[in-house]
């Protein structure tokens, strides 16, 4: 399995409006592309000081395969759609990936 981390900032007026719009609008557009080995999202938020909230995103993959279906041959370049860049004060521009050696669930 593979993970696709992503890391993106916004100013404290705009974080929950950008978390309504990965909710409501980009992580069900993913899905609806139906990429096969694609296995779901994870979000991550988190105030830093006053000025910045920070979100992470964790996509789930079952091969470097599917990785490649979803973003392209250069699959290290964020997925960043037009409405979220207006509402981001500043983003990852490449995304990092992981192999998932170990998960254990309780």
């Amino acid at each position: 399995m593979i993970g696709r981390i992503w890391h993106g900032w916004t100013k404290p007026d705009n974080a929950n409006r950008y978390e309504r719009l990965l909710k409501e609008e980009i992580f069900t557009g993913i899905a609806d592309k139906k990429v096969p080995g694609y296995r779901g999202i994870q979000l991550f938020r988190r105030p830093i000081g006053d000025e910045e909230v920070e979100f992470v995103t964790i996509m789930w993959f079952d091969s470097w395969e599917a990785v490649k279906r979803f973003a392209g041959e250069d699959y290290e370049r964020a997925y960043v759609p037009s409405k979220a860049r207006e509402v981001l004060a500043r983003f990852d521009e490449r995304s990092q990936h992981y192999e998932i050696r170990e998960r254990l669930d309780y």
